[in-house]
């Protein structure tokens, strides 16, 4: 059951990514599961699952545009760039208009230059980033170009701002969370995130991790 399929799972909060392909490995007894595009811990929504001979074909689907509706909360930043991390410092943002906001956003489209948070999955001299952000070494990671089709503002209630954003691969929400708010004279942080689309796989197609495991039950019984 499963075997050399794509399955689309609806990612809940608090899951890494890894987490995920080994439930459904252990689900459905599963030799080979790969996911496409890893989701952050405290990001939910649409996760493609490649298993058995399609694994081969993770690299496609990493390649393929995304879409994800997420908030920003102003007023301190973190480390991580998200709330997974505690505050490091504060900021003002009284001064800062809606139309500002929508305006500051338009830099944001396009082939753009961006740099990853250090809290990352990125490999630097054989580690991962996050594990030398975790034990406070001065780390760099160089700015890498990214693709954004539109980022579209739709509310701004501060100190929260909602927006809807299309891009391209390697491009980190996180980040544009962090650049955003400080193009705005201010600092934030990414408070939600939800990755609603991939290509042409949209989330309301997806399996929970509950309606899978609902799945296999049925199956035994």
């Amino acid at each position: 059951m499963y075997n050399n399929s794509l399955l689309l799972i609806d990612k809940p909060y608090g899951w890494t990514s890894f987490e995920v392909v080994k439930k459904v490995r252990k689900l459905f007894t599963l030799a080979k599961v790969g996911h496409t595009g890893t989701l952050d811990p405290m990001a939910t929504g649409l996760l493609l699952l490649c298993t058995g001979k399609r694994t081969k074909e993770a690299a496609y689907y990493q390649a393929l545009e995304k879409v994800y509706k997420g908030e920003i909360t102003l007023g301190h930043t973190t480390p991580s760039f998200d709330k997974e991390t505690p505050f490091d410092r504060a900021y003002p943002y009284d001064h800062i208009t809606a139309e500002e906001v929508r305006k500051a956003a338009t830099a944001f489209v396009g082939d753009i230059w961006q740099t990853p948070p250090l809290y990352s999955a990125i490999h630097l001299q054989g580690e991962r980033a996050y594990k030398k952000a975790r034990r406070n070494e001065k780390v760099t990671l160089p700015a890498r170009q990214v693709s954004v089709r539109s980022l579209r503002i739709e509310e701004v209630k501060l100190p929260t701002i909602r927006f809807v954003v299309t891009c391209g691969k390697g491009f980190y929400v996180r980040s544009m969370a962090y650049d955003l708010s400080k193009r705005l004279g201010s600092g934030g942080y990414l408070s939600e995130l939800r990755r609603t689309q991939v290509g042409d796989y949209c989330v309301e197609d997806a399996h929970t991790i509950e309606q899978l495991t609902q799945l296999k039950e049925a199956k035994k019984a």
